[in-house]
């Protein structure tokens, strides 16, 4: 006598879940918290610009100080969005954004006040088109160029630069014991000139990764 088999047991099938429109992803996107406080960084922009278009003492000191939470937070929406685990695709193109918007529009307030000289600002633009242009070619052939640690010295200096040229003004600043008179202008002037060296140099590094991409020799 042959065994008798058990009736297969009915299994449920379990709908599918529905796909997200683009809309929805853009609007889940923009809502998490890192992409939050990129927005949040550019609508700072108007903020210090408006205070230096009605430039004084007081104005100038407050400019520099909203310029400083712009730059200072680009770091920390980075950090957010890696520990987070919520790098987006739309946070990948905010982010270089937003840096770009808050650099190139505080130099062109302070050509516009005389605190920085035309081939200063024309040489950064210069620099910022070529890499932008280059990194897009090479993500269009599917390579990411990174960024070298010449372009965050550059970042460092250029920062530090425009915040002391916003500040403009002789202050004096206690160095531990000893009381000096500041000038901020030639401090950020000084600080803007030395970031062109490392600016330039990172520039020919791009240049020189992208020139292997195609090339595949390594770079020195």
């Amino acid at each position: 006598m042959e065994p008798r088999l058990a009736p297969p047991q009915l299994v449920a099938e379990l709908p599918l879940p529905r796909k997200k429109t683009r809309r929805e992803r853009l609007r889940e996107e923009i809502l998490n918290a890192p992409n939050l406080m990129t927005l949040g960084r550019i609508a700072l922009i108007p903020l210090y610009l408006g205070l230096l278009a009605y430039e004084n003492r007081h104005n100038s000191f407050l400019a520099a100080i909203v310029f400083s939470i712009a730059a200072i937070s680009d770091w920390f929406d980075g950090w957010l969005a890696r520990v987070s685990n919520k790098i987006t695709t739309l946070g990948k193109f905010l982010d270089p954004l937003a840096d770009k918007l808050i650099v190139l529009s505080a130099l062109v307030m302070l050509l516009r006040l005389g605190r920085v000289p035309v081939w200063v600002v024309v040489v950064i633009l210069a620099r910022e088109f070529l890499i932008s242009g280059l990194r897009t070619i090479a993500m269009s052939e599917g390579v990411v160029i990174s960024a070298s640690q010449g372009g965050k010295w550059k970042t460092s200096l250029q920062l530090s630069g425009i915040i002391a040229l916003m500040v403009h003004y002789h202050f004096a600043i206690d160095y531990f014991f000893v009381r000096v008179v500041t000038d901020f202008q030639a401090v950020g002037l000084t600080l803007l000139y030395f970031s062109l060296v490392p600016g330039i140099a990172s520039a020919v590094d791009y240049i020189r990764a992208f020139y292997t991409l195609d090339t595949g020799e390594g770079r020195g």
